[in-house]
């Protein structure tokens, strides 16, 4: 049900106006840049020499002594194909080979022997049907709570992982500029989820507003910290590999991208909110000024940022955990640790997309009073 504060008259209209004169050209321009950097001839593929797959299920395990300390399960496997034929593969000694038993559904690597009849390895488990229960059960959950707004929760996920998959990482792959595609790629999914998920309205298009100033900051904060850190974007291995399989790729760019886009998903969340708390002081008590809105819906962002900045760090550092234990079992300063680049580029993921939420409260709570003591109506469904 909407929800209507203040005047309707001119005053509400004439905001409604400046709003949109403000944001159309920036919706053009960003609809303009991704027409531009669309990847038209589609990424490129590599090729990795990887050996055939095969499904199946065991029907037996023969276990063997394991040579190698590490190996959790040593011998052979029968497995009986999708196909119906039955074969028998050899489980790969190693501290990642999965442990399996009778009855489990696993993928299988087939090796051509010249000659001779193809060799298969124990490669994996299928997990394909309990991912879709998992999905299904958090679709559930999402739309049991959220209901219609829950639905377009999810339509707008979708959207996000369309634009992720069908422009940002085909557009770097072919060699676009990854900074200005994961700008572009941002903003197109900030205006369509917000606006999907939220509905068209002043209080959704403050928010819009509001996620497009901090994106700009942080993006510009992060450019201005991996030069003067002087990172280039090989702190990982899966850098490393990318640039021998795409030579044209940029990683310092590849750093800024993962950025801009980690930033994004807490960063929509701030925003909305701090535009619904604005919307809903000026609800409660229509008399309060742009001022007394502000420092009221600040106060509460305060108290979101203080929760959301921790939940950002450990995010992080939960992503990192593996490399962060081999640091701490490495036997280095605490200065050479912090100071080496693949730790400073984790810092700088933090610190940076940090920055940008907490400067995302003011801006957009200033946007959200500005607007709602010039008398524009606010809605909450």
């Amino acid at each position: 049900m909407a929800h209507t504060h203040g005047t309707a008259g001119p005053s509400a209209r004439r905001t409604k106006v400046i709003l949109g004169w403000i944001l159309a050209p920036l919706a053009f321009l960003t609809a303009l840049a991704l027409v531009i950097l669309w990847p038209y001839s589609g990424p490129q593929v590599i090729s990795t020499e990887q050996p055939a797959r095969r499904t199946g299920t065991v029907t037996a395990v023969h276990p063997e002594p394991c040579q190698q300390r590490t190996a959790r399960q040593c011998g052979t496997l029968t497995v009986r194909l999708d196909d119906g034929s039955t074969v028998t593969a050899t489980i790969p000694q190693g501290p990642g080979t999965p442990i399996v038993a009778t009855g489990d559904d696993v993928v299988l690597a087939e090796s051509e022997v010249p000659g001779g009849p193809p060799e298969y390895a124990l490669l994996d488990h299928q997990r394909g049907w309990q991912l879709a229960v998992l999905v299904a059960l958090f679709a559930l959950v999402i739309v049991s709570f959220g209901r219609w707004r829950g639905v377009s929760a999810l339509a707008g996920l979708a959207v996000s992982f369309a634009i992720l998959l069908g422009f940002v990482l085909p557009a770097i792959a072919v060699g676009r500029p990854p900074l200005l595609v994961a700008v572009v790629g941002a903003a197109t999914i900030m205006f369509a989820v917000l606006y999907l998920t939220h509905g068209v309205n002043v209080q959704t298009s403050v928010a819009v507003l509001g996620t497009l100033v901090s994106l700009a900051l942080t993006g510009g904060l992060a450019a201005l910290a991996t030069s003067a850190l002087h990172l280039t974007g090989f702190g990982s291995e899966d850098t490393g590999l990318l640039a021998v399989y795409l030579g044209t790729i940029d990683p310092r760019g590849l750093l800024l991208a993962g950025i801009v886009i980690g930033t994004l998903g807490v960063l929509d969340d701030v925003t909305v909110t701090q535009a619904a708390t604005v919307a809903g002081l000026a609800h409660a008590n229509p008399t309060l000024s742009a001022g007394a809105l502000y420092r009221s819906a600040t106060r509460i962002g305060r108290a979101h940022i203080a929760s959301t900045v921790n939940t950002i760090v450990l995010a992080y550092a939960g992503a990192s955990l593996p490399l962060l234990l081999l640091v701490s079992i490495g036997g280095q300063s605490a200065s050479t640790v912090l100071t080496s680049e693949f730790i400073a580029d984790e810092i700088v993921r933090s610190t940076v997309g940090t920055i940008g939420l907490v400067a995302s409260v003011p801006i957009t709570t200033w946007l959200a009073a500005l607007v709602t003591a010039r008398g524009a109506p606010a809605t909450d469904k």
